[in-house]
């Protein structure tokens, strides 16, 4: 389940999900910004070009006046025009590389846990395939943050090598800042699944989440008391006696939620979300059900969409913009895209 962190030479603050060597030509989208096929291919672009470093980031000239122009997709002497569906076929075309990858990667996680396979992630719950994409989001920015902290305390106070990091209290600061966002969503994604996920299955099955909800209660001190003690290294002296001890026990007690929030997403993912098909909503339950998701989670799909969507692959950040664009509320829906590609 989740993503697995491919090897890359940048320091662990600085890894993204999927890197690929191949440098692509400067790719151009032209439209209205108030089309949401125009914001939702810019950002299908933008995850390929974020992927491909040091390929040159997607340059979208400012866009004709009337706000029904169409959307235009260029490379190279190449232009496609049309539906969303086609010009995410078209991108995928002119990437076949990142195409091949994200492909293996979407195998890879399909077979790291959870019941039912890719099939049914397409096919199953609208509010089990959100689940389980935040899972395995979560999964990725916990991992990243075990590995950045394991470097910390390894080097123990000495500066970054590399510039972008900063001194080593920017880059402390940096990893509290991260640790911070992934607290919010995952505070968030509880609360979701505590007011939206479990009460559906209570009502078919009493009991059912007993367990779940038991985990979230455990998991929440664990939570709190990594923060404090990132507070703790943000103040202290890297020149102190017990600093690095400081950031060893940092690093054991994430190990220890990376663990438990691991066996916990790989238990909803096998167990509870499969018998989301029994529970057997109605369409217009299952819509309301997903719309009540992003309610909850307004700070994540606000604020924080750009960082739920970089622990996810290209593959399964466009499946998570396909649900968001399952959303009734439509100026919702169209606020969270445009949010995430900066129109």
């Amino acid at each position: 389940m989740g993503n697995c962190l491919r090897s890359s030479d940048n320091l662990t603050a600085e890894i993204l999900p999927h890197a690929a060597s191949t440098v692509y030509p400067t790719v151009r989208l032209r439209g209205s910004p108030n089309s949401i096929v125009a914001a939702y291919t810019h950002f299908a672009n933008l995850r390929d070009a974020v992927s491909s470093s040091p390929a040159p980031v997607a340059q979208p000239p400012p866009p004709p006046p009337r706000s029904a122009a169409p959307v235009v997709f260029r490379v190279g002497p190449e232009v496609a025009s049309g539906s969303r569906d086609a010009l995410v076929r078209f991108i995928d075309l002119k990437f076949p590389d990142l195409a091949e990858e994200d492909e293996a990667a979407a195998a890879e996680s399909g077979g790291c846990g959870g019941g039912g396979g890719r099939r049914e992630e397409e096919t199953g719950s609208v509010v089990a395939r959100v689940t389980r994409l935040q899972h395995r989001s979560m999964t990725w920015h916990l991992e990243r943050l075990v590995k950045w902290v394991e470097d910390l305390a390894t080097r123990g106070g000495a500066r970054a090598v590399d510039p972008k990091v900063g001194t080593w209290k920017m880059e402390v600061a940096k990893f509290g800042r991260s640790y911070s966002r992934l607290l919010e969503v995952m505070l968030e994604h509880a609360q979701m699944e505590e007011r939206v996920l479990f009460p559906i299955f209570d009502r078919a099955d009493r009991g059912l989440c007993k367990a779940a909800k038991e985990e979230h209660a455990r998991d929440l001190p664990i939570m709190n008391g990594i923060k404090e003690i990132i507070k703790s290294v943000e103040v202290l002296d890297s020149r102190s006696p017990n600093y690095r001890d400081t950031l060893f026990n940092l690093s054991t007690r994430l190990k220890s939620l990376q663990g438990q929030c691991k066996q916990h997403f790989m238990e909803e993912d096998s167990e509870l979300l499969p018998m989301m098909e029994a529970v057997e909503l109605s369409k217009e339950q299952e819509e309301s059900a997903l719309e009540q998701c992003f309610v909850v989670m307004q700070g994540t799909h606000g604020r924080l969409l750009k960082f739920l969507l970089e622990g996810l692959p290209p593959h399964d950040a466009m499946k998570y913009l396909d649900l968001i664009s399952m959303c009734r509320d439509k100026e919702r829906m169209e606020s969270m895209l445009r949010m995430v590609v900066g129109y």
